[in-house]
C-alpha cells in the first residue's frame, strides 16, 4: 500500500535554489515519489511512499524551512504508485496569476466540507470552480460556473466581470489555487469571498456520498487520474494520444482506440502521430505478455 501525502503553505522563502538537491535526494533516497514546487512565496506538493518516510519528509520540510503547520494537508492511500519519480521544481510563483502571496495574507472565510452544502444551497451565491475546463468536466459541484480559463492568469480578465459586492464560493483541488485567486480579489475591494478548506479532496474525503452536492469525479495530477469518495480511484484513465482524462462512456465510442486515441483528439492527430502511438502500444502489450517493465506501467506492492 501506498500513502499520499499533499500540503501547502503560502511563506516568505529566501535562497529557493539550495534546497532543490538535498530535498531531491531525500526523496530518492527514501523511496519517495511526487513532487514539491518551491517558490519566493511558500511550497507546495504532493508525495507518495511508506507512511514512514512521509512522515520523515513532513518532518524535514517544517524544520528546513520553520513552519508550524500547513495552510492545508490531506492524506490518502492507494493500491499503486501514483508518481513516477521524485521532483523538486523552483517557480516564481506556487500559482501563476501575476503576484506573490504576503505571507500575512490569509483568508479568513474558508469553510469546512460539513458547511460547505449550507454555503452552495445560498440563492444569492455565486459558485466558482477555479480550475480548467477538462478537470470541470471530469467532475464538479452541483451549480459550479466554468470559467473557461486555459491558464490561471487570465483569472484577472474573468473576475471583471463580476460585481465586488457579490458572494462568492470559490474551490479547487487542494485549497491552493482558490486560495490565491481569492487574495486577489481581496486585494481588490472584494469582500464576500467563501473557500472550501482543503478543497475538493477534503471534502470528498470527509462528506459521505449520500449526502454530497459533488457530481462526477475529481481529477487528479498522477496516474490516478481521478478519485472519488473516501478518495478511491475513480474510473477515468489518460489517453495515450492527446493526454486528456477519458470516462467509461467515452471508451465505448468507435472513435477510442487504447494508447493511440480517443473521442476529443480523433479528428485532431495526424496520420503520423497515430501510426507512432500504435507501434509504442504494440512494444507495450509484447512487453506486458513477457512480464517486462513498460511505459505507463502502475507500480504495485
Amino acid at each position: 500500500m501506498f500513502y499520499i501525502f499533499g500540503f501547502y503553505k503560502f511563506c516568505k522563502l529566501k535562497n529557493l535554489s539550495k534546497y532543490k538537491n538535498s530535498f531531491l535526494s531525500f526523496l530518492i533516497k527514501n523511496n519517495i515519489k511526487g513532487s514539491i514546487i518551491i517558490s519566493k512565496e511558500g511550497l507546495n506538493g504532493t508525495l507518495s511512499g511508506s507512511k514512514i518516510n512521509l512522515k520523515k519528509i513532513e518532518k524535514k520540510i517544517k524544520l528546513t524551512f520553520k513552519i508550524k503547520r500547513f495552510d492545508s494537508k490531506n492524506h490518502s492511500k492507494n493500491k499503486f504508485q501514483p508518481f513516477q519519480k521524485a521532483k523538486i521544481k523552483i517557480k516564481e510563483e506556487l500559482v501563476p496569476i501575476g503576484f506573490r502571496v504576503s505571507s500575512t495574507e490569509k483568508i479568513k472565510n474558508q469553510t469546512e466540507p460539513k458547511n460547505w452544502n449550507k454555503l452552495l444551497k445560498d440563492q444569492n451565491i455565486k459558485i466558482i470552480d477555479t480550475r480548467k475546463s477538462f478537470e470541470y468536466n471530469v467532475g464538479t459541484f452541483k451549480g459550479a460556473e466554468n470559467p473557461n480559463i486555459k491558464n490561471f492568469r487570465d483569472f484577472p480578465k474573468y473576475f471583471k466581470k463580476i460585481k465586488k459586492d457579490t458572494k462568492i464560493a470559490m474551490f479547487c483541488t487542494g485549497g491552493i489555487r482558490c486560495e490565491k485567486a481569492s487574495i486577489y480579489l481581496k486585494r481588490n475591494g472584494y469582500k464576500k469571498v467563501y473557500l472550501l478548506k482543503g478543497g475538493i479532496l477534503n471534502y470528498l474525503n470527509k462528506i459521505d456520498k449520500s449526502k454530497s452536492l459533488w457530481n462526477g469525479e475529481c481529477y487528479v495530477f498522477d496516474n490516478r487520474v481521478s478519485v472519488k469518495h473516501k478518495l478511491k480511484v475513480g474510473s477515468y484513465i489518460i489517453c495515450s494520444g492527446c493526454r486528456m482524462p477519458v470516462s467509461l462512456s467515452e471508451r465505448k465510442s468507435k472513435k477510442y482506440n487504447e494508447g493511440i486515441q480517443c473521442p476529443k483528439c480523433y479528428d485532431k492527430l495526424s496520420v503520423s502521430q497515430k501510426e507512432r502511438f500504435s507501434m509504442r502500444q504494440k512494444q507495450i502489450l509484447r512487453d506486458k505478455k513477457l512480464g517486462n517493465k513498460y511505459f505507463f506501467q502502475k507500480e504495485f506492492h
